[in-house]
């Protein structure tokens, strides 16, 4: 039989209010009581009824996820990956986490997802980039916003990033210490934040190593970075560019992209040409050479947004925190040493 709220109470020898004050974190409970309470709940494998707590607290329960279906379909298993980093780190509460996709050219007169309009969830966290016209509607909804591997230009916003400035300069540091000098970047989309920062440490690495970035070896005007715009941005720059040595692709979807490009030129790697990626997605692993990358630790990245909104619904301010978390240089066979 099904354990009940009075059960507990019966067990750790206290009044139900008291239980319910427990499982809602009331401060009023001293600690003794608590973990009293807490053992006779885990003893008897206690699960409230979720529709029963949400009357008592007002709250659905439910935390919103949004990306593009861009985001969802293009990007590898980058975006899915710190989907589930908050889905992982929800599984330890009672929150649970709503996954819906919008358009990437998302306007006024497309509806909002239904969580929204129905009132379902607590709050909002949304992954990469997405059009100023959600976050201006989505703002009227009074709903808390937590941003993942994007930031608001209004900047009000909790956000949590990737350290893309030091993972271009890593990126670019391996390269430049491998006896590379001219060195290629190519990215797409160059106005996400994240991109844009990854061609700043870029220009920073080859700056501080009194190397003059190239503007003629920079691909930067393609409007999204996948694998078939790495090749035809690898193309175009190797059809100018003879001299080029090594590529630091903005993301590994155009360093396979790129890749495949410079297979099909006749180009061998790394023996002519070096390459790095930044992600670290499942598919490096299979390529033939290995693609060496920078490893965005995407699970964590999701646990960090959940952790942020988990704050924010508990009533801390946390309006314009931001987190930064560290990248890794991931050497594998794409890369040679020149020197």
């Amino acid at each position: 039989m099904k354990s009940t709220i009075k059960d507990v109470a019966k067990k750790a020898g206290v009044s139900i209010a008291t239980v319910s004050l427990v499982m809602h974190n009331h401060n009023r409970i001293s600690s003794d009581t608590r973990k009293k309470v807490q053992k006779a709940i885990k003893d008897l494998s206690y699960f409230p009824s979720r529709s029963a707590s949400n009357l008592v607290s007002k709250k659905t329960g439910n935390i919103g996820f949004i990306l593009t279906d861009d985001h969802f379909l293009r990007t590898e298993p980058f975006y899915t990956r710190i989907f589930l980093g908050t889905e992982f780190e929800a599984r330890e509460g009672e929150l649970y986490i709503l996954l819906t996709t919008i358009k990437s050219n998302f306007s006024e007169d497309d509806p909002l997802p239904r969580f929204i309009l129905n009132k379902s969830v607590d709050g909002v966290i949304i992954a990469g980039k997405i059009p100023k016209t959600l976050i201006n509607r989505l703002t009227l909804s009074n709903l808390p916003i937590v941003f993942v591997d994007y930031i608001d230009s209004s900047g009000n916003y909790p956000v949590v990033l990737i350290d893309n400035i030091q993972g271009g300069i890593l990126a670019t540091n391996h390269l430049i210490n491998y006896g590379h000098k001219n060195i290629a970047f190519i990215g797409g989309d160059i106005k996400h934040p994240s991109i844009s920062e990854r061609l700043i440490g870029y220009k920073k690495a080859l700056d501080t190593a009194g190397i003059n970035p190239d503007p003629n070896i920079i691909s930067t005007s393609y409007p999204y970075p996948d694998r078939q715009n790495g090749y035809t941005s690898a193309k175009e720059l190797f059809s100018k560019n003879k001299n080029i040595t090594a590529i630091f692709a903005c993301n590994d979807a155009m360093a396979i992209g790129a890749m495949h490009y410079l297979k099909d030129a006749g180009y061998g790697i790394p023996e002519e040409v070096s390459i790095i990626g930044f992600d670290d997605v499942e598919a490096d692993l299979m390529l033939e050479p290995p693609l060496t990358t920078v490893r965005v630790p995407k699970i964590e990245l999701g646990a960090e947004a959940f952790r942020l909104m988990k704050s924010v619904l508990e009533g801390k301010s946390l309006s314009a925190k931001k987190i930064l978390v560290p990248v890794e240089l991931i050497v594998r066979k794409s890369t040679r040493d020149l020197n």
